[in-house]
């Protein structure tokens, strides 16, 4: 068979781990400004259901053959993906927008920031991975700049910090985020396709309970144009971009040195704000942004 242009394309992209990273901290950078946006108006855990359901039906054509070849893999480790997806997807994707529901932007960062830091703690716990010099300065200099871009280089703004239920939330979401990256290694070598297809199918069926709970409460989906954009976007960026670079780039550098960037995520918060909302660049966004890239590129080194 003919290698096509394309497919050189794909492998270059899929087997680097530094853009695969940097690609996935983009979409959930969308992810959270998408998620405060439609705060109030769209249930959380509807649209923490629909991500998965959607993104199974559109990946199914895809994959379908892809499974087939995979399944003999799959089968004995079925217990495995089941576990992966309902950490990774169905508890810790809903969760994120019920959080979102009750705090804010800046307190939601603060609580992100903390993901490497429990990544290397929770790889640490399960898996008795160790922590390199390097990788540990790198992680230090990127959260001081994820600091720096937060508090604006003023301390009053970190310490005058109010918390309610939301962070609570968010803090035990990134908690399971760290065990489910931890985790990662334990799924089977299987077609990356096929992989994602599990994971969201799994994650979208579970959650069906919890979504049928939601409309006997009330509060349903409505037809708007917020709505169908919010949920559009979740389930082929937030989803399925996400999701499979995030993987593949875990699968190929380790954990640890993976979640130093995440906290690329404000980085492109900022950038996408001044672009949609015209927010002017400030220099705490300078200082932070070469922090963030000079502790990234420390720690995602060997």
């Amino acid at each position: 068979m003919a290698i096509t242009t394309e497919s050189r394309g794909a492998a270059r992209l899929f087997g680097n781990p530094y853009l695969l990273l940097a690609l996935a901290s983009l979409f959930w950078s969308g992810n959270h400004i998408m998620g405060r946006a439609i705060a109030g108006h769209v249930p959380p855990i509807a649209i923490g259901t629909l991500r998965w359901l959607l993104a199974a039906i559109l990946l199914w054509p895809f994959v379908r053959h892809r499974l087939a070849r995979d399944w003999p893999l799959v089968r004995p480790r079925l217990g495995i993906i089941i576990y992966l997806s309902l950490l990774g997807g169905a508890i810790f994707g809903t969760l994120q927008f019920v959080g979102l529901q009750y705090t804010t932007a800046l307190n939601v960062s603060v609580m992100n920031s903390l993901a490497p830091v429990l990544i290397v703690a929770a790889s640490a716990v399960m898996f008795r991975d160790t922590l390199t010099a390097r990788q540990g300065v790198g992680i230090a200099i990127s959260l001081a700049g994820v600091l720096v871009i937060i508090s604006r280089l003023d301390p009053g703004v970190i310490t005058g910090l109010g918390f309610n239920i939301g962070d609570v939330i968010i803090l035990i979401n990134m908690g399971l985020w760290a065990i489910y990256s931890a985790s990662l290694r334990l799924r089977p070598r299987i077609d990356g396709l096929s992989f994602m297809f599990l994971f969201a199918l799994i994650s979208g069926v579970a959650m069906l309970p919890a979504f049928a709970w939601e409309i006997t409460t009330g509060y349903v989906l409505q037809p708007t144009l917020l709505t169908f954009s919010a949920i559009t976007f979740v389930t082929l960026f937030s989803t399925i971009g996400a999701f499979m670079c995030w993987t593949r780039g875990v699968e190929l550098i380790g954990p640890n040195r993976a979640g130093v960037f995440l906290h690329l995520v404000p980085i492109y918060s900022a950038l996408l704000t001044g672009v949609l909302l015209g927010e002017p660049l400030r220099i705490y966004h300078v200082i932070g942004f070469v922090l963030i890239l000079i502790g990234v590129w420390c720690a995602g080194r060997r």
